[in-house]
């Protein structure tokens, strides 16, 4: 299929200078085939899209979620982490089936897409459901089945995660591959670690995990291991494979150096960190360090939206209070974070994140036309500091439309929102 979206503003993040006032793009199959300023090139196209009055840019990029905890959001809110987890969300989670995760995951989705967001990671379990409500809704998405190392399922957990990225890893059009997912260094001691890298190395995947979130787990990592815990994951060998470190609230310079020295891409949850009380993460550091700092909105029990505009708009806003510097994080740099650097921190920098010629048509349409983004001086500015979730107009992924003038057209809404109502009510009324 081909497509021609003209008469638009087109942010392509591909440089600062590089917006386009009014240009074009096309569509051919699953890629991007040219980007340019003013009028299109005459010829035949399947569809043609008039985009005055809005603006085109990459989908956001969202580099750490549980998605099925959609069934969870607003459950147990205004506790600590560790008694959250502990008393609420792990006792509930005992709770679920595999029909829960694919609801929850569609109900993720839906969110997503409409909120802009073209591809996301994650990591839970059931993640066989998670895939299939992947491949239906035709999202993009890295998947991770969550590992925990101390358990009794730390080693059926492997292999149900072998069994999974043969199945799954590239399928899809493309649209999905696979990671492996150990939980975090408090849950997966360095001799399990060093079983995940080993499978990671010879399955030839990534990996998605916790690292650094709270002062807890920095203060007893230390203690039982004398390290911290970006320096125990270093001894383990987990950063030799292609990693992606949600969270990295905790770090010292020396921690910053490691991540550094093996590209660690990092997943920043403003949102959640903030809500949970987690700490504020050395963003501006990392980020004057040359690391992919990319953003995240976590689960949406800890969140508690999927909303990427909101994210950056928190992520800019959060860095310059905390230095009491408005230059310290601008607009463009936040959205940065949320569509190139996101992609290169989850090993997709070669396919999405940026509207280029020969990348994926991942890209959505946001409308101008609306009072709080009323007058256009900045579009970089607009996006962060004005736009919302309702502006996002439509979305097309790997070259296909997936929700078009606001309306969703590879599944049912509906069903959705009735489907994932009715599994949170049964899994709140068991406990």
């Amino acid at each position: 299929m081909s497509i021609l979206l003209e008469n638009t503003c087109i942010l392509p993040v591909t440089g600062r200078d590089a917006f386009i006032n009014q240009g074009y793009l096309i569509i051919e199959h699953e890629k991007i085939k040219e980007v340019g300023m003013g009028q299109a090139p005459r010829g035949s196209y399947d569809k043609i899209i008039n985009g005055q009055n809005k603006l085109l840019m990459p989908g956001f990029v969202n580099t750490h979620t549980h998605a099925a905890m959609t069934l969870m959001r607003g459950y147990a809110d205004d506790l600590p982490l560790m008694e959250w987890l502990e008393h609420k969300i792990w006792p509930l989670e005992a709770k679920l089936t595999a029909d829960d995760v694919y609801w929850g995951s569609m109900l993720a989705i839906l969110e997503m897409i409409k909120s802009g967001t073209t591809t996301f990671n994650d990591m839970y379990f059931f993640m066989e459901e998670t895939a299939r409500a992947v491949q239906e809704s035709g999202i993009r998405a890295v998947l991770a089945r969550g590992l925990i190392g101390v358990g009794p399922a730390a080693e059926s957990g492997l292999e149900e995660s072998r069994e999974l990225i043969g199945k799954w890893h590239r399928a899809a059009d493309d649209r999905i591959s696979f990671r492996l997912g150990p939980h975090a260094p408090y849950t997966c001691p360095p001799e399990y670690l060093k079983k995940v890298t080993a499978l990671a190395r010879e399955l030839n995947v990534g990996i998605h995990t916790h690292i650094a979130e709270t002062k807890v787990e920095l203060e007893d990592i230390k203690k039982q291991y004398g390290k911290t815990p970006v320096e125990l994951m270093e001894e383990a060998g987990l950063f030799e494979i292609p990693t992606t470190a949600a969270h990295c609230v905790h770090l010292t310079p020396a921690d910053i150096a490691i991540l550094k020295k093996y590209d660690i891409g990092v997943a920043h949850n403003p949102e959640s960190n903030m809500k949970l009380a987690s700490g504020i993460a050395p963003v501006p550091e990392m980020l004057a360090a040359g690391i992919s700092v990319a953003l995240g909105t976590d689960g949406a029990s800890s969140n508690n939206n999927l909303d990427m505009l909101q994210e950056m708009r928190t992520c800019a806003l959060l860095h310059k209070v905390n230095t009491m510097d408005p230059t310290v994080l601008p607009a463009y740099q936040a959205i940065e974070m949320a569509t190139v650097h996101g992609a290169k921190a989850l090993g997709l920098g070669n396919e999405t994140g940026r509207l280029q010629a020969g990348l994926k048509a991942d890209l959505i349409i946001i409308s101008l036309d609306q009072p709080h983004m009323t007058p256009v001086h900045d579009a970089a500015a607009n996006i962060v500091y004005s736009a919302q979730a309702s502006d996002v107009e439509t979305v097309i992924i790997n070259g296909n439309i997936i929700m078009e003038n606001k309306k969703i057209m590879t599944f049912d809404e509906k069903q959705v929102l009735l489907k994932a109502e009715k599994a949170a009510k049964r899994l709140a009324a068991s406990l």
